[in-house]
């Protein structure tokens, strides 16, 4: 039979997890082939970038919509296990699970409306027709998705890891991003118990001529005025007028129009998913694994002199 869409794997997906344990990826990935009947030749088949296999693809493409929903957790990394809700779920008797489907869940909404990811709406909801696109628009618009759901992933395990891993990771990022020189040089980005409300310090470029200051929230819940306020009263009695506020979490609009209102100190707002935007741009924590030419005629190529 043809390997199955990723829509269509999605109910065995969950119904693979339903004995409420952990499970590897893999192995749920071995007990949907089963239950299709793939062929080894079906198994091995390849996406056309020769990077990863289709079927183990798209099964991680089910995966991530339903995560999404809430309807299965990733407990620790490449484990999964369903949640309440997705227990709930497949007790309905439904005979299948798409993602309009997925639209009726809490968590899906609000993957769907986040307001610092108005391009999720592209992921949310995968074009059934690609038809009035040219095969470039095509390209770019799943470049787009491919990176969308990379970050949301991203900032998934950033924020399950540990406060020194993530004060290792910003003072990474800072350095590729070229603020510090280098990491030898950014290794006194370490936390200043003496100094309330801010984390570190960094050169803002390899002279060492002027310095930023740096504070990084490992938070849940948003970031308000007060915290903002507090971090600029910080930067003030450091005599310091430039700052970094990096959350995993995001800001409120208080926040926001606080730092846009002062006009005496520079500071910089950055939340969870521009933090993994800025690490996916900057090769933090993520590696390349497919590279695509597209490649145009050479016009010069064909000039007969």
């Amino acid at each position: 039979m043809a390997i199955p869409d990723f829509q269509t794997l999605m109910l065995p997906t969950l119904k693979a997890l339903d004995d409420g344990y952990e499970h590897p990826f893999k192995d749920v990935v071995e007990v949907l082939a089963n239950e299709f009947k793939l062929t080894q030749e079906e198994l091995s088949e390849m996406l056309p970038s020769r990077r990863a296999r289709t079927f183990y693809n798209r099964v991680a493409w089910a995966k991530f919509y339903l995560k999404k929903a809430g309807l299965v957790s990733q407990t620790k990394r490449s484990y999964l296990s369903i949640t309440k809700l997705g227990l709930e779920t497949i007790k309905s008797e439904l005979n299948s699970i798409s993602v309009k489907f997925l639209e009726q869940f809490p968590d899906y909404i609000k993957f769907k409306e986040t307001d610092d990811l108005t391009e999720v709406s592209s992921l949310a909801q995968p074009s059934e027709s690609v038809i009035k696109n040219t095969p470039e628009e095509v390209l770019e618009e799943n470049y787009t998705k491919l990176n969308l759901a990379l970050a949301i992933d991203l900032l998934d395990i950033v924020k399950s890891s540990s406060p020194t891993f993530f004060e290792r990771l910003v003072v990474n990022l800072l350095v590729r991003m070229g603020y510090g020189g280098t990491l030898a040089n950014a290794a006194r980005v370490t936390k200043r118990s003496g100094d309330e409300g801010i984390d570190g310090v960094i050169d803002e470029d390899r002279l060492g001529l002027d310095s930023i200051y740096i504070q990084a929230k490992r938070w849940e819940g948003v970031v308000g005025r007060p915290e903002i306020q507090k971090f600029v009263g910080a930067l003030s009695g450091q005599r310091a007028t430039k700052g970094v506020f990096i959350t995993t979490s995001d800001f409120t609009k208080e926040a926001l129009d606080f730092v846009k209102n002062n006009n005496h100190y520079k500071v910089v707002l950055i939340n969870g998913y521009t933090l993994a935007k800025l690490m996916i741009e900057n090769n933090v924590g993520v590696s390349v694994a497919t590279t695509y030419e597209v490649k145009g005629i050479d016009s010069d190529f064909f000039v007969d002199e």
